[in-house]
């Protein structure tokens, strides 16, 4: 362990700043804490008004305090805060915790106060937990130094799993739900505003410590990306996964983007690109933030995924509700192929469906081990799923055996699914290390998490186009900019007569910097046939723009010839205010944002990752030649994916897209229809 790593996580001479001589009180129970949950350093109460604070020695404050101090845990009140900062920093303190609310989250004077408050620790060189904090715990070292009232509990189980928390209270739910069921943590963190250390650094010290097997993450927002992506790194070169729950999965903040692709790419969905990339797995239920990690301690993520799983059950009902909640998450519960056929036929047990039902023959822990162990040598799945009916709340030894034996030996993982309320089966299963899920939902959930997990990628790497972009760009800058970048358009601006030399039938739209959305403006017209029609057409235009948004700037009429082709795409670019830039591919057209069928990845990136986004999209799989229908230029519009991710160079450009994309037939590339860009 390094020294910010000793001082955070193992420290063994504590001050504790307002500790308090009245038990019942807040800032009282870290003392009490530490104390009752077996802390054996050395802790140093500073109270100016007692001698003696809980039978120990108090201090008047810092500089009384004899000899160094590992970690300050500041208890007053806000107002107080700056001052005893600059103190612990001035007594060089390595690592302080402020307990206190009413800093950035508080408005413009609080976030103020908090740059003070950081101000005063670096200038010590001191490290800062928080504000509004509540604390760190290594329950292998008996440290409970926290304000969180689940530590009221008697004990606390040790476990191998370190929680990293930016939410404190979540840290006492998480505890007690886990200890109700064997599961405990090794350390837990509670981040609070994260005004200096963050999730992703102490994420990484934690990594550092050998009983962590697996780090989980309780997040409400994503602060330094870069530092969550370093820890994630480090997670997959030591074998030690990262599982995260963020919060935020809401839509409603996509209303504010300024364009098709903002609304698409919001920030969870950028979320998730994010932790896709990094290899964290993300679940969205509490419980599963608890019972995911038996399944992926000790492991990599595999080569390749195949999002299915073999299935056995104990109870129909209960196998046919796993079956249906995992279906609902894309994950396929797979007949058994020849090899596990074979190997059930040896055992006497029949092959024939999706569900492996031995409802009849019990659970006899040498038939469910035979039943687990021909259904991991599946060589199209995942993992194998036990599902157990009332035999888990009644005879937990023997429903439970088969299970733990069959996960002694090595090969793909083993979980199980609990139909019935089994406390007993579910503590042995979490002794045992194996995943045990109380819910179909938690269990569909942790294993879509499990069956999309993948090694970090390698970011690639993009030089920044070279293009100046005005104030207020338009369309035509937009597609200067593209055509920079290596896509290129055929368009044209008409400020009075049409030019010369055009491929008629042609389109003409508004060309504006206001206007985004030109249909809805009546900024639109197809198939004009000839000079004559587009000259109408322009006036046209033009007239019911100047109606339905006066106060928009016209820079003249785009023209460009008409093009069909076998599909239209969505292809965007976003600098996420959380993760930073992303591209987004979909079905295209003005139905965009109805049908929100796309993939969305961290900016930029490769080929065979812009096959992957094609692939993902739903609605291009005729492109690929589904059915025998005409094959698209896949291609094409994969190095147009890889062109638009270059964006991220460009620090000038917040949103961009084009949209429609058209996709036209193999070895006859794409068309630029439509295209925007927001600046920064």
């Amino acid at each position: 362990m390094n020294a910010l790593g000793d001082a955070l996580l193992a420290p063994r001479r504590i001050a504790l700043v307002g500790a308090s001589a009245d038990a019942a009180r807040l800032t009282a129970r870290p003392q009490r804490y530490l104390r009752q949950h077996g802390f054996a350093g050395e802790l140093f109460p500073v109270n100016p008004r007692a001698a003696e604070v809980l039978g120990e020695r108090a201090f008047p404050s810092l500089d009384d305090i004899p000899g160094d101090i590992d970690f300050a845990y500041i208890l007053l009140g806000t107002d107080q805060v700056e001052a005893q900062v600059a103190a612990c920093a001035a007594r060089g303190i390595p690592v302080a915790c402020v307990l206190a609310d009413g800093f950035a989250e508080a408005g413009p004077e609080g976030a103020a106060l908090q740059a003070r408050v950081v101000a005063a620790a670096k200038a010590g060189g001191m490290r800062l937990l928080g504000p509004n904090s509540m604390g760190i715990v290594n329950t292998q070292a008996r440290i409970a130094l926290t304000t969180n009232a689940a530590f009221e509990a008697e004990s606390i189980p040790a476990g191998r799993v370190a929680l990293v928390s930016q939410s404190g209270s979540m840290m006492g739910a998480l505890l007690s739900r886990g200890a109700a069921r064997g599961l405990g943590f090794s350390h837990l963190a509670g981040t609070g505003n994260e005004a200096d250390l963050t999730t992703g650094e102490i994420a990484s010290l934690v990594l550092d410590q050998p009983e962590v097997d697996v780090v989980c993450l309780f997040m409400e927002a994503i602060r330094a990306p870069e530092q969550i992506a370093a820890a994630a790194r480090k997670a997959h070169a030591l074998g030690k996964p990262i599982v995260a729950l963020k919060l935020g999965r809401s839509p409603f903040g996509a209303e504010l983007a300024a364009s098709h692709t903002g609304a698409l790419a919001g920030t969870d969905a950028a979320a998730d690109a994010f932790f896709r990339a990094h290899g964290i797995l993300r679940v969205t239920m509490l419980e599963a933030l608890l019972e995911l990690p038996p399944l992926v301690a000790g492991r990599r993520p595999p080569a390749r995924m195949y999002r299915a799983v073999g299935v056995m059950t104990t109870t129909g009902g209960g196998g046919a509700l796993a079956v249906d909640a995992l279906g609902m998450r894309g994950i396929e519960a797979k007949r058994p192929d020849a090899a596990a056929a074979a190997k059930l036929a040896a055992a006497g047990m029949s092959a024939h469906a999706r569900l492996l039902d031995m409802t009849l023959a019990g659970t006899k822990p040498d038939r469910v081990m035979a039943a687990l162990h021909a259904l991991r040598t599946a060589e199209d799945t995942d993992l194998a799923l036990a599902v157990i009916g009332s035999s888990a709340q009644f005879r937990p030894q023997d429903s439970v055996a088969g299970i733990v034996e069959a996960a002694k030996q090595p090969g793909k993982p083993i979980a199980a699914f609990l139909a019935p309320q089994a406390e007993a089966s579910l503590r042995l299963l979490a002794e045992a290390g194996i995943a045990a899920f109380r819910t179909p939902e938690g269990a569909a959930d942790a294993i879509a998490a499990f069956c999309a997990w993948r090694a970090p990628r390698d970011v690639a790497k993009a030089a920044a186009a070279a293009v100046i972009l005005p104030d207020a760009p338009d369309e035509a800058d937009a597609r200067a900019l593209f055509a920079a970048l290596g896509l290129a358009s055929d368009a044209v601006v008409m400020r009075d007569e049409p030019p010369a030399g055009l491929r008629y039938p042609v389109a003409a739209k508004v060309l504006s910097p206001d206007i985004a959305h030109k249909t809805e403006v009546g900024g639109l017209a197809l198939n004009i046939p000839d000079g004559a029609a587009l000259r109408e057409a322009a006036a046209a235009i033009r007239a019911r723009v100047a109606q339905a948004a006066p106060a928009a700037r016209l820079r003249g009429i785009l023209v460009q010839p008409m093009a069909r082709g076998l599909a239209e795409v969505i292809l965007g670019f976003r600098r996420d205010p959380e993760v930073g830039p992303v591209v987004l591919l979909g079905a295209g057209g003005v139905l965009a944002e109805l049908h929100r069928d796309v993939a969305i990845r961290l900016a930029p990136l490769d080929e065979d990752e812009a096959r992957a986004m094609i692939a993902e999209v739903r609605g291009l799989a005729p492109l690929a030649g589904w059915r025998n229908l005409p094959r698209g230029d896949l291609d094409a519009l994969a190095r147009a994916v890889v062109a638009v991710s270059r964006l991220a160079a460009l620090d000038a450009v917040r949103e961009a897209e084009v949209n429609p994309l058209i996709v036209h037939a193999e070895g006859c590339g794409v068309t630029v229809a439509d295209a925007w860009i927001v600046r920064a």
